[in-house]
């Protein structure tokens, strides 16, 4: 899950950065951490959000004109402050700081080859693996784009990794670009984060993604991209469209919103109800709701009303957190409801739990009817690379069909959106999406689970070359 960025700018990072990691707050609540160069690093980083991380005489002392941000929600390593990100490494008068989102499927084999090697590790983290790799390499050859085509080779999963070597920023992604990570150029800068949503917190300019495979490099006077590996498929994850994202994000050339619009139509016309109004689930639900009242007919009408001062409940580390949170999170509007046949829009459909606390609770505000309309297909299966999704057991759909999970949710009816139509909506050819949770086939290989993996080729010829990106 988790949020990164990296910016360079003449006029100082520090507070730049911190209104980037604002606006991906909805990325991870746990933590969050930057570090900046300016001869010598400055770093500060600490447990809970970024406005309660960070304050104006803290980012006054983050001197410098490159820098790198995080917000973590941890899907490999414990909430311990050791492993708050950005990481830091000093050696031979160099100075590496790396943060990451995305999970490895081969954490364990890469540490314990390395600690064979004498490498001492501080944190429970993919992230420092992923350090370890690129510095050891870079100790070996000085040379960066070397240390990334070395741990592209040996990284198995995904990762968007940002990091500074000095005074330089670098930005890569894994050969299957399974997370998003984009490029943007501001009045005094360029800007690398997870999201669009970064860059337009600066007021800049989207330019582009960073390709599957490519790593750039970024300093004061433009950006050098190298192609480090090809890949014959991309496996962008299907979850950053139906959930994660913010939906005024860009991501891989889709407006997540109308993704998620195209998603509620399709919703609209695979199972229309007999009701009185399409209420949304906010905020996620909230563009599949209008998708879905355009074409049915139904009238749009905010049935929950959230507390806007809550985090996201899907991301809380314990179901009890977020059983707990739905309560305070989520009121329902009795006037809007009372005597009403409700349809209600979700994103999808995970533990269920949360699902049938809020039929629950728009039934005991007066509604005679809840349909349930989800905008993505039955989650069947755990996710290995980087969204939280538990084992099969804890997964409502995992062993279930429709009507049972119906019932166990105390829906009047449900329905998801089939595989193919949400393929449709997001824009996407269904060869270049990862949709395991949905079908347990994964784009890399997994112990113990269906693998449709395919060749990934790393390019040993390419040659730095500025692209004119103005």
């Amino acid at each position: 899950m988790c949020g990164i960025v990296g910016i360079v700018d003449a006029g100082g990072v520090s507070f730049p950065l911190y209104y980037a990691l604002y606006a991906l707050q909805h990325r991870g609540q746990e933590s969050a951490g930057i570090s900046t160069f300016d001869q010598r690093p400055y770093v500060h980083k600490g447990r809970g959000l970024v406005a309660e991380v960070f304050d104006e005489q803290i980012l006054g002392r983050l001197r410098g004109t490159v820098g790198i941000g995080h917000v973590r929600y941890p899907t490999t390593g414990a909430n311990l402050p050791e492993n708050i990100q950005p990481f830091n490494f000093v050696f031979r008068e160099h100075t590496l700081s790396l943060a990451h989102n995305g999970n490895l499927v081969n954490t364990d084999e890469l540490r314990t080859c390395y600690e064979q090697d004498g490498q001492i590790f501080c944190t429970t983290t993919d992230s420092e693996v992923i350090a370890t790799i690129i510095a050891h390499e870079i100790r070996r050859s000085g040379l960066v784009e070397e240390a990334v085509a070395a741990a592209m080779r040996e990284l198995q999963g995904s990762y968007s990794v940002v990091l500074t070597l000095d005074d330089a920023l670098y930005a890569f992604r894994d050969p299957l670009g399974i997370k998003p990570l984009c490029i943007g150029r501001t009045n005094t800068g360029y800007i690398v984060a997870s999201e669009s949503v970064a860059i337009d917190a600066l007021n800049g300019t989207l330019l582009r993604d960073v390709r599957p495979g490519e790593m750039v490099k970024i300093t004061e006077s433009g950006i050098r991209s190298t192609q480090i590996a090809d890949s014959d498929r991309k496996a962008h994850c299907m979850f950053e469209f139906v959930y994660f994202a913010r939906a005024d994000s860009i991501i891989d050339g889709t407006l997540v919103y109308d993704a998620r619009r195209r998603i509620g139509e399709e919703l609209a016309r695979g199972a229309t109800a007999d009701a009185d109004l399409v209420a949304p689930v906010p905020d996620s639900g909230t563009a599949y709701a209008i998708g879905y009242s355009g074409v049915s007919g139904t009238p749009y009408l905010e049935g929950l009303m959230k507390n806007r001062y809550m985090g996201r409940t899907f991301i809380m580390p314990t179901q009890a957190m977020r059983e707990s949170a739905v309560r305070i999170k989520l009121n329902p509007i009795r006037k809007h409801l009372e005597g009403q046949s409700v349809v209600l829009v979700d994103d999808s459909v995970v533990r269920g739990t949360t699902s049938r606390r809020l039929i629950d609770t728009v039934r005991d505000a007066g509604a005679r009817e809840v349909h349930l309309r989800v905008g993505s297909p039955p989650i069947i299966a755990p996710c290995y690379l980087g969204v939280d999704f538990p084992t099969r057991s804890e997964l409502i759909a995992s062993a279930r069909q429709t009507d049972e999970v119906r019932d166990l949710i105390h829906a009047d009816s449900l329905y998801h959106i089939p595989l193919e139509k949400m393929v449709e909506a997001i824009g996407i050819e269904i060869g270049h999406l990862c949709t395991a949770c949905l079908t347990g086939q994964y784009p890399v290989e997994v112990p113990g689970e269906c693998c449709d993996h395919r060749c990934v080729a790393f390019r040993r010829d390419s040659i730095q070359t500025r692209l004119d990106l103005d």
